[in-house]
């Protein structure tokens, strides 16, 4: 595949997925999707990659989640080569892929971008990266990994105030709260994030392999709520209160809801 959105590299063990949509803020699309689910399956049968490094392009945002201003103009996040909409595929395989998955968090992880890297295995974050969802305020919700694994991660209080009021956390409460394992300087984020690269890849690849999925078979059912939550998804996404949602958030606007209370 010929990549448009992302970078894909391999140095030292690690396999580095970078999104490449700067000018988004890494915003996903329907080829990013695509794309990085190619990516990391290419990373799985990689006998020279012992672990993955997922990041993004520059220093404001690791991803804010779907493309809206994508969605507003067309009524979808694109399409793929494929003609599918694959989310629930990359969220499966950045679970299954039988190696450390290490999310290195180089500024906003906001939206579908927060359930990319709660998702991960573990979670370095810069010292400027800011955490939280956006879902709410533009009718839209994960209400599968994005939320009931979220509550696992850091327990049911917390995760239902990320989503019912869609605050942003800095990286600090992010490490205080046991969302992210540890937070550096922006500048040494990605050689911190190889270095633990570094000391997994001298580990029993087996031994990960059946470590990973015995940490996945405690919350494997939430793949089935995430399904009906797909579903419940895209219905909410051809209704009048999600325009409105998405059209306020182009607009730079508070979005009205009460008509639809």
């Amino acid at each position: 595949m010929q990549y448009e959105d992302i970078l894909y590299e391999v140095a030292d063990d690690a396999a580095i997925i970078t999104i490449n949509r700067p000018q988004r803020m890494n915003a996903f699309r329907a080829r990013t999707i695509e794309e990085l689910l190619h990516a990391f399956k290419r990373a799985w049968a990689a006998r020279d990659v012992a672990a993955v490094i997922f990041t993004a392009a520059g220093e404001r945002a690791f991803c804010v989640g779907g493309d809206q201003k994508v969605f507003n103009e067309t009524g979808s996040y694109g399409t793929s080569e494929n003609g599918l909409w694959e989310i629930d595929a990359l969220h499966t395989v950045i679970r299954d892929i039988p190696k450390p998955v290490i999310a290195a968090i180089n500024g906003h992880a906001i939206g579908g971008g927060h359930v990319f890297h709660v998702l991960c295995d573990v979670t370095i974050a810069a010292d400027h990266a800011k955490f939280g969802q956006a879902g709410p305020r533009v009718a839209s919700f994960d209400a599968g990994w994005g939320a009931a694994y979220l509550a696992r991660t850091i327990g049911e209080k917390r995760a239902r105030e990320i989503w019912f009021f869609c605050r942003q956390y800095t990286a600090q409460q992010a490490l205080e709260w046991g969302l992210v394992n540890k937070v550096v300087p922006v500048s040494e984020l990605l050689n911190e994030a190889k270095a633990w690269v570094k000391e997994t890849a001298v580990m029993s690849p087996t031994a990960i392999r059946a470590l990973k999925a015995g940490f996945n078979a405690d919350s494997a059912q939430i793949f089935g709520t995430a399904k009906m939550a797909g579903v419940a998804l895209g219905l909410l996404g051809s209704t009048p209160e999600s325009e409105e949602g998405k059209q306020a958030f182009v607009d730079k606007r508070p979005p009205n809801f009460k008509q639809f209370r």
